[in-house]
């Protein structure tokens, strides 16, 4: 096969010069755990009809304003076996094994304080940088506000600067997309460092790109140039919402350049205020983010460790989305610029029902088996890879590898998402916090006006806010929409995506003119007023690996009703069993008030259960309102910042650093 003919003397180009070269020291420090999961079932079996592995596509976990992207099936099998890597392989996950999942919850996740994380310390910004700092380097396709699709790219422009504040220096390394369009001007700053690198990508031949660097928010940015990735359309769509036919390579392109970038770019000096300084050198943890980075941790596994470069460095791949996983035929494995000794890590079959049959490359599955730590984006989601329902046919690698995946739930900016200043409310009432919940009523009778339906207190406002498309569960609310008018309920839904729910929206609205209310397409402002003057966001999402919009509704005081699947049975506490709540001044927990939670949640995700759920929500706001009113303040008094992502991702780092490294046969 030709895929087995890949040279094995493939090595980066700065291998040479790279061993003179040497990073910041980053001494391993052994950190107390923080091990919760709330135990459920996996997502339902007829997600697999929504999503593909196979198509090139944009992983968005959660679309917040973001464009949207096609998607189909994913494969549910797989007859790849787990990589040998030096480590046996574990058994499927115990009970006791699955509690060793989650790090850093959100606080308000309620369990003893025994096996709780410590809280971790909050840095200020201007803080020098501490001994034991890391230097730490992302890759991803999107990073906002450079490029954003969905929550990728506020991961990516999120995480980063957070990490920066507590001390370590940070570079973020995504491609420069020029577009043609007004999004080119994101990147108006971004200077470029007249540095190049040749890259040697196999049969696709030497390939030259260049670097763009902007130092913004105590993060390097740093922009990969090349002629592949200027073209109109998404990172991942032509315009008309079709998948790049080249994105393996464009994204092979991503990863190789991204390993180069600490070795050759003379950037490190920005962080301390003394440019522009050194490379970052080689002691780096890495953060590889979906498939579209897949190939930093078997570049660093397979082409460079052998050669003595990056040693000490260690990578950690973050699972966003596991129904995107970079598959494409078996013959592309000698356009990627690794040796033959990679061969086993990504060799992939295409399932039975794929149009496309025989040997693949498996770009996720590689990453999967050749990255030394693996973070799913919350609890319940890294455990759920791990089953045959959402594993997308990974599951068995990923049981290969429980004893070194976590699970992160992801933050929110608590500067964007505060009910206290939040610049898309009616002024001059609309703020409200915690202790004064007054600005929300009249958040909510400012929407109910703006929409035209009757403004009216008395009548539960329920929102719905997402992209149009089957996992997201759009089809479960115009399916209740009839009972929900019959209960005396405004709804209002907000998105865009397949053209028959978009019509179905519109039918509804016909339908139930003082009830419903449907917006297609996305506006920012309203989705904040939507947040905001809601009484309940439904989220019934098929399979949600963390969620967004559930947090942010909490931290408006808009409580979830949602379907307990991922990220959304970790971040929203069942009022029907709240064991317990964190006190925010002292950092210990509490005994908490007979069922005070922060939202309800259902499953499996069908109509009738979605509305048993609701129906006792709206119980309880009607007709217990002190208990209504704790649960607000539980939700709103949650720590949801992205410093407690921060932190619970350097712990792993560190954990990172005392493994031994994977390395390529």
């Amino acid at each position: 096969m030709a895929a087995l003919a890949a040279s094995e003397s493939a090595a980066a180009p700065a291998v040479e010069t790279a061993l003179e070269m040497g990073g910041a020291s980053a001494d391993a420090a052994d950190l107390s755990a923080a091990w919760v999961l709330s135990p459920g079932g996996p997502p339902s079996a007829a997600a697999a009809e929504s999503m593909s592995t196979l198509e090139e596509d944009s992983s968005d976990e959660e679309d917040g304003e973001g464009e949207t992207t096609p998607s189909s099936p994913s494969p549910s099998s797989s007859s790849s076996s787990p990589r040998r890597s030096g480590r046996a392989a574990p058994a499927a996950p115990s009970p006791a094994a699955l509690a060793a999942m989650a790090v850093g919850k959100p606080t308000a996740a309620p369990g003893p304080a025994s096996t709780q994380a410590p809280t971790p310390s909050k840095p200020s910004p201007s803080a020098a940088r501490p001994a034991d700092a890391l230097d730490i380097v992302f890759v991803g396709a999107e990073a906002a506000p450079y490029s954003k699709t969905g929550g990728l790219g506020d991961v990516m422009g999120s995480l980063p600067p957070a990490l920066a504040a507590r001390g370590h220096r940070v570079m973020v390394v995504a491609p420069r997309y020029l577009t043609g369009g007004a999004g080119d001007a994101a990147y108006a700053k971004a200077v470029d460092t007249g540095v190049t690198a040749t890259l040697d990508l196999g049969r696709c031949g030497p390939q030259e790109v260049g670097f763009h660097h902007e130092h913004r928010a105590g993060v390097d940015w740093v922009f990969v140039s090349h002629p592949a990735f200027n073209r109109a359309g998404t990172p991942y769509c032509d315009t008309g919402g079709t998948a790049f036919g080249d994105n393996q390579f464009r994204f092979a392109l991503l990863s190789l350049a991204a390993c180069e970038a600490p070795l050759i770019l003379p950037i490190g000096g920005f962080r301390d205020g003394t440019p522009p300084g050194f490379p970052y050198g080689q002691k780096i943890a890495w953060v590889a983010n979906d498939w579209h980075a897949g190939l930093v941790p078997l570049y660093l596994a397979h082409r460079y460790r052998p050669h003595g470069v990056y040693a000490d460095a260690r990578c950690l791949l973050a699972i966003h989305n596991l129904s995107h996983q970079g598959v494409e035929p078996a013959a592309t494995f000698d356009t990627l610029g690794l040796p033959g000794s990679a061969w086993d890590d990504l060799s992939w079959r295409y399932p039975e029902w794929a149009q496309v049959k025989g040997e693949a490359v498996n770009l996720l599955k590689g990453a999967a088996l050749a990255s030394d730590r693996v973070v799913a984006v919350s609890a319940g989601y890294a455990w759920e890879v791990q089953t045959p329902e959402g594993g997308w046919g990974l599951d068995g690698v990923l049981q290969s590898r429980a004893s070194v995946i976590n699970g992160i739930t992801n933050g929110i900016d608590e500067g964007e998402w505060d009910p206290a200043a939040d610049p898309h409310l009616a002024p001059p009432y609309a703020a409200f916090s915690p202790s004064d919940m007054r600005g929300k009523a009249a958040c909510k009778a400012a929407l109910q006006a703006e929409l035209g339906l009757p403004v009216d207190p008395a009548a539960p406002l329920v929102v719905w806010i997402g992209r149009l498309d089957h996992q997201k569960g759009p089809d479960l609310v115009l399916e209740a929409a009839p009972g929900l008018a019959a209960r005396g309920i405004q709804t209002v839904m907000l998105g865009s995506g397949s053209a028959e729910l978009e019509g179905r929206m519109r039918a509804a609205e016909a339908a139930h003119p003082a009830h419903f209310r449907g917006w297609v397409g996305f506006s920012v402002p309203l989705a904040h007023r939507l947040t905001a003057g809601g009484d309940v966001l439904l989220m019934p999402s098929r399979f949600e690996p963390c969620g967004l919009n559930q947090l942010y509704a909490m931290r408006y005081g808009t409580l979830p009703v949602a379907h307990a699947t991922g990220g959304l049975r970790d971040t929203v506490i069942d009022a029907g069993g709240a064991p317990g709540m964190k006190d925010q001044k002292t950092g210990s927990y509490e005994a908490a008030p007979a069922n005070v939670g922060t939202g309800w949640t259902f499953a499996p995700p069908e109509t009738v259960p979605m509305l048993r759920a609701l129906d006792a929500a709206l119980h309880t706001q009607a007709h217990e309102p002190a208990r209504w009113a704790a649960m607000q303040a539980a939700a709103m008094g949650q720590d949801l910042s992205w410093d407690r992502a921060a932190g619970a991702y350097e712990q792993v780092m560190r954990w990172a650093a005392l493994d031994g490294a994977v390395r390529g046969g």
